[in-house]
This record gives structure tokens, sequence and C-alpha cells, in this order.
């Protein structure tokens, strides 16, 4: 298939971020702020990740997004951290949602992690792109990016780059 671009928000963008650069089959992750249409218009903290799909599959991508945020929490601070997967193409919206579908069985509370036309992008500044590998001891990469990096390596070690 080639080339394809997906963006993912949930967490912190430093978090998300990172999580994706650590996958093979990932060629670029562009950290910033995405906004949708109609009530997701807003800027949500979210990345855009470029990738192979001749190496990584995009369900696997969304497993590893839903494993990697909480996708099943509706906490308070949803309008910064939208839990979302942004579509470029129209055909996609189906098949995201699909793939979700398929892992919900997977999660104990339902999947509140929604699927969205991508409007808008805006890079991050400079100097928090590529925090965590930037900054790999410092203590909010230690508590919060570390740990996802670790699922990666143990549950997906197929696809990382650790």
């Amino acid at each position: 298939m080639g080339i394809i671009k997906i963006g993912f928000g949930g967490g912190c963008h430093w978090c998300t971020e990172a999580v994706f650069q650590s996958l093979k089959g990932v060629i670029q992750v562009d950290q910033g702020y995405i906004a949708s249409t109609n009530e997701n218009e807003t800027f949500s903290e979210a990345v855009i990740v470029s990738f192979n799909s001749d190496i990584i599959s995009t369900a696997t991508l969304i497993e590893v997004h839903l494993l990697t945020h909480k996708s099943t929490s509706n906490h308070s601070f949803r309008g910064v951290y939208r839990s979302a997967i942004y579509y470029f193409k129209e055909f996609e919206k189906d098949i995201l949602q699909g793939i979700i579908n398929k892992l919900q069985p997977d999660f104990e509370h339902k999947i509140i992690t929604k699927v969205l036309l991508f409007q808008n992008f805006k890079d991050s500044r400079e100097q928090i792109q590529n925090y965590y590998l930037k900054n790999p001891q410092k203590p909010f990469c230690q508590k919060y990016i570390s740990p996802k990096l670790e699922l990666i390596k143990e549950k997906y070690s197929k696809y990382s780059n650790l």
C-alpha cells in the first residue's frame, strides 16, 4: 500500500510522539495540535504519523494508540487531550471505526476514542518537538513516557525500534 498518514490524539503529545517514534515502519511523527470540524474544531494535542503500511499496519498503530493513553476515560481534560484518530480521506472513516470496534472486546470499558476528519494542524514549538528523544532522563519522561515504551518493547517487540 505504501506511505499513509494518520492523526492520533489522546494524552500529552510528548508521550504520543515518543510512542510512535519507537515503531518500525513509522517514517515521520509531526507533533502539534489537530483540529477537526463542528464540536471538535478546537485544536487538541496530537501527532500526525506517516508510516509504511508494508511494514506496520494501521490496525497495529491503532491498537498501540488505544493501549498507550486513557482511551476509555472521559476525563475533564478531553478538550486539550481529545482521544481521537484523525483521517485524511473519507473512505478511511469506516475502516478506522471498524478497527476500533474489533479491538473493543480487549478492553474492560467502552473505548471513547472518536474517529474524526482531519481539518487543520499547527506544529508544536521547536523546543518541545522530539521531547523524549532530547530529554529521556527528565522526570516527566521517566514517569509517563518510559512505561509506555516498555509496553511497546514487551507487547510489540516485532515493531519496536527500542
